[in-house]
């Protein structure tokens, strides 16, 4: 398959994917939502498959790779705020982390992989919706 083929196709894997978990933070009405966590899926995934496509060597992949994980951990370190004895933003920003290694995961091609990541994400992140149910009753 062609090299900018493949990479558009793990760039639109990124958007979809992303898109998903970013869907359900949003419909929570979470502080990071759906272009939030496009965009952090999407620049991963393209960070990653640029450097591999041009044949950079694998441990500036991997340094890429760390930098990202890195980057987003602060980013996602500003999504949570205290309040006393409440902390909220936490699973956002363990979300947008997620995102980001979802990103570099399609960006070196595991697209089965990436899938079953966001199922299992998405199923984790509406566990609340079940917990919620359960108090009420």
């Amino acid at each position: 398959m062609d090299a900018q083929l493949l990479t558009v196709i793990k760039i639109l894997v990124a958007v979809i994917l992303g898109g998903i978990i970013g869907y359900e933070r949003e419909r929570a009405g979470h502080f990071a939502g759906i272009r939030t966590h496009i965009i952090v899926c999407l620049t991963s995934a393209f960070l990653i498959s640029a450097f591999t496509t041009y044949l950079f060597p694998l441990d500036s992949v991997a340094r890429i790779a760390a930098g990202i994980l890195t980057g987003i951990g602060f980013i996602g370190a500003g999504t949570i705020l205290s309040h006393g004895t409440e902390v909220k933003g936490l699973t956002t920003a363990a979300s947008v982390w997620g995102v980001s290694a979802l990103g570099i995961v399609i960006g070196l091609g595991a697209f089965l992989e990436a899938v079953v990541v966001t199922v299992v994400a998405v199923f984790v992140l509406e566990m609340r919706f079940f917990s919620l149910v359960r108090k009420r009753l």
